[in-house]
C-alpha cells in the first residue's frame, strides 16, 4: 500500500486520510463541512458545533473519535490550527461577501473587531510575562528583532523604541540570507524576538530555529504556542490578529509592542532616564522639526525663534 502523503497538510487533514476506513459517508461529509467551516466551528463548543451542524452531540463525539482523537478539546484545538493554516487574503475577503453589509456597516465592524482584539489582550496579558522579558531584554548584550511583511513594521517599531533606551537592538530587513546573518553570531548573551503570526513566514521561523540551535534565548509573538513560532521559542506572548480585513488586525500586536516598551523604560527608570537625557537636546530643537516659514538656523537649541 503506497504511504499517504501529509506533506502541507494540516494535523486534522492528516487524521482524515488515515481514518478513511473508519468513516461512513454522513461522518465523512460532516467532517468535510466542519473543515471547510473552520472559521465559524473553531471555537464552538461540542453541543454548539452539533447545532451548527444539525446533529446531535453524540455523533460529533463518536465522528472525532473515528479521526483518533481522545478529547475533544484535542480536535479543537487541531480545528484552530487548520483554520491558521487556510486563512489567505482571498478566503477572508471570500468569507466577508457572504454578508450582505454596507461599506459604511463593514468599516464599523472593522473598528469594532480592533476593539476586541484589544479587549482580548487587556483580560488575557499577564503583566509578569511583560516584566520578564523586559528583564531579559536588559540582561541581553544584543536584541535582534526578527519580523518579515507586514510584522517588519512590528519588529521596526520595537527594534527603534529599544534603540532610543540605549539597548543595543536592530531589526534586520532584506533577503531570508541578510536576517540570518544577523542571527547566525548571537551567543547566549544575547536574545532573538520573532514576530509572526498564523502559519508563520518561513525566514523568521528559521531564524527562531537557528537561534535555538547556538543556545540563544528567544521569545515569539504570536497567535499561540500551538503555531510554528510558539513551538521554536523559548517562551511567547499570545496575539490575535484575526479581522475581516485582508491585512489581518495588528492593533493589538502594537498595543502589545507598547507595553513591552512600557516595561523596559520602567524596570530601570534611571537608566532610561539617562539614555533620553541624550536626546533631550534633539527633540527640542528646531532643526529636528519643521518650522513654518523659518530655516533652522533662526531657531535656537531651546525650539524657540531668535529675535
Amino acid at each position: 500500500m503506497p504511504a499517504i502523503q501529509t506533506s502541507g497538510q494540516s494535523a486534522i487533514e492528516q487524521r482524515v486520510l488515515r481514518a478513511t476506513t473508519h468513516l461512513n459517508g454522513r461522518r465523512r461529509r460532516l467532517v468535510q463541512a466542519i473543515l471547510e467551516n473552520a472559521e465559524e466551528s473553531s471555537f464552538l463548543s461540542s453541543r454548539e458545533l452539533a447545532r451548527r451542524h444539525g446533529v446531535d452531540p453524540s455523533t460529533i463525539v463518536r465522528t472525532i473519535q473515528a479521526l483518533g482523537y481522545r478529547r475533544f478539546n484535542d480536535f479543537a484545538g487541531d480545528l484552530r490550527q487548520h483554520l491558521l493554516r487556510s486563512l489567505t487574503p482571498y478566503s477572508v475577503l471570500q468569507a466577508g461577501t457572504r454578508s450582505r453589509l454596507a461599506i459604511g456597516d463593514r468599516i464599523r465592524q472593522c473598528l469594532h473587531e480592533d476593539f476586541e482584539r484589544l479587549r482580548a489582550l487587556q483580560s488575557g496579558l499577564a503583566p509578569d510575562q511583560v516584566v520578564a522579558l523586559a528583564r531579559q531584554i536588559h540582561r541581553a548584550r544584543r536584541i535582534v528583532v526578527v519580523g518579515a511583511d507586514l510584522a517588519a513594521s512590528l519588529s521596526w517599531f520595537l527594534a527603534y523604541a529599544l534603540a532610543a533606551l540605549a539597548f543595543r537592538a536592530e531589526a534586520p530587513v532584506g533577503s531570508a540570507g541578510n536576517v540570518l546573518h544577523h542571527v547566525r553570531f548571537l551567543t547566549s548573551q544575547d536574545l532573538l524576538i520573532a514576530v509572526s503570526f498564523r502559519k508563520c513566514l518561513k525566514v523568521t521561523v528559521d531564524a527562531a530555529d537557528l537561534a535555538r540551535r547556538q543556545g540563544v534565548p528567544t521569545f515569539a509573538v504570536t497567535d499561540s504556542g500551538d503555531g510554528p513560532l510558539g513551538r521554536h521559542c523559548d517562551r511567547y506572548l499570545a496575539v490575535s490578529i484575526e479581522s475581516s480585513s485582508i491585512a489581518g488586525s495588528y492593533v493589538a500586536a502594537m498595543a502589545a509592542m507598547n507595553a513591552i516598551v512600557v516595561a523596559c523604560t520602567h524596570v530601570n527608570p534611571k537608566r532610561s532616564l539617562a539614555a533620553l537625557r541624550n536626546t533631550r537636546q534633539e527633540y527640542l530643537a528646531g532643526g529636528r522639526w519643521y518650522q513654518d516659514g523659518y530655516p533652522s538656523s533662526k531657531v535656537n537649541k531651546s525650539g524657540k525663534l531668535k529675535i
